[in-house]
């Protein structure tokens, strides 16, 4: 048995699972009930045009999306805009071009094929306008944090005030959910921050579900055309399953046995 742990815990090693001498220190994430689990899931339209606001308004001013297109936002399996809606939302950004015939670069407004503006120049100046914290990149956020979009949807609502003893630094915020409970972001949400297109009540809940949803579809934008193909796959294999049982059946039924 001594045996068996000093080999689990190499392995742990070699493939990067910490294991913890203290299972009280682990914080359960908030659970909700996300439309895109499971085999059979799927982006809830609504929740990702919402999510789509609510980085707009609340997130893109310090954190960049730079793996997404304005096309993106009109195409099947995500927010599903309108191609129309895609192209007025392009076009509400500004956009560095150029250069022009005389060498200048200019400003225009976006279109489709535009990435999403980034919020900075570059991430020095992200750095500075930040107190020297980088505002991570969403694009793939979810998928390059442990717990994925449990742990952003609970990050996003786990702000508190400081335990008794604990100091924390000017810019600095206490977080239960963030790695060791201290984060440079400031609380962003609050219960009727923005005001929904489509009327939703814009509770601190409702917009963490609906910004993590929409983070969720960046990272993923085919998950849906996945898991169909995952479906199709599963049924393909119980034919051949059967199939291939009754040809043996049939096979060995033809050799007789030896008493």
């Amino acid at each position: 048995m001594k045996n068996f742990f000093g080999i689990l815990f190499l392995l742990s090693l070699l493939i990067g699972i910490p294991i913890s001498s203290n299972s009280a220190e682990k914080v359960e994430y908030l659970k909700t009930d996300w439309s895109f689990k499971g085999l059979f899931g799927k982006f809830d339209r609504g929740s990702l045009q919402r999510g789509y606001q609510v980085y707009t308004e609340v997130c893109s001013s310090c954190h960049s999306m730079k793996y997404l297109s304005y096309r993106n936002l009109a195409e099947k399996g995500g927010p599903e805009f309108t191609t129309q809606q895609a192209k007025t939302i392009a076009a509400s950004f500004e956009v560095v071009d150029g250069p022009n015939a005389d060498g200048e670069m200019f400003t225009r407004p976006g279109k489709l094929s535009d990435k999403f503006v980034m919020p900075y120049e570059n991430v020095k100046a992200a750095q500075a306008a930040n107190g020297g914290a980088y505002p991570p990149d969403m694009s793939v956020l979810v998928k390059a944090r442990a717990g994925g979009v449990d742990y952003i949807y609970s990050l996003l609502q786990g702000y508190e005030d400081p335990p008794a003893g604990m100091n924390l630094d000017d810019g600095v915020y206490y977080n239960k959910y963030m790695y060791g409970n201290k984060i440079k972001m400031s609380n962003q949400l609050s219960d009727g921050l923005i005001e929904y297109a489509d009327g939703t009540n814009s509770t601190v809940e409702q917009m963490s579900k609906d910004v993590t949803t929409f983070l969720m579809w960046a990272a993923e934008p085919h998950l849906e055309s996945r898991h169909q193909m995952g479906f199709k796959a599963i049924i393909y294999l119980i034919i051949l399953t059967i199939l291939v049982y009754f040809s043996m059946k049939r096979i060995w039924s033809r050799i007789e046995t030896k008493v």
